[in-house]
């Protein structure tokens, strides 16, 4: 298994409804036939030291293997992400794991 974890920090000028469509776009990644476990989410209010929750967005999947990755980041429904919404990252930082 590839998990490709990705941490998004927002500008701080995005607006409540730049957030839903950007959310929105995110959900339509799971479409992409090679992902396994797809989640979407935001931090959650655990209050630890070891906790980031300094970003806006969390994007973990999973595939089955390094093909199923590749197949990912060249599919029409992440480039159209990536060409709507890149204007809007403060940051972002990939964890990906095997």
């Amino acid at each position: 298994m590839i998990s490709h974890h990705v941490l998004f920090w927002l500008k701080a000028d995005t607006t409540e409804d730049q957030k839903v469509a950007f959310k929105k776009s995110l959900e339509t990644l799971e479409k992409i036939e090679s992902v396994v476990t797809f989640h979407v989410g935001t931090p959650s209010p655990i209050e630890r030291a070891v906790v980031d929750t300094s970003y806006t967005f969390s994007l973990v999947l999973f595939f089955e293997d390094m093909a199923g990755h590749d197949v990912y980041q060249v599919h029409e429904l992440h480039k159209a992400f990536l060409e709507e919404f890149r204007g809007l990252f403060e940051k972002v930082v990939i964890y990906d794991a095997q």
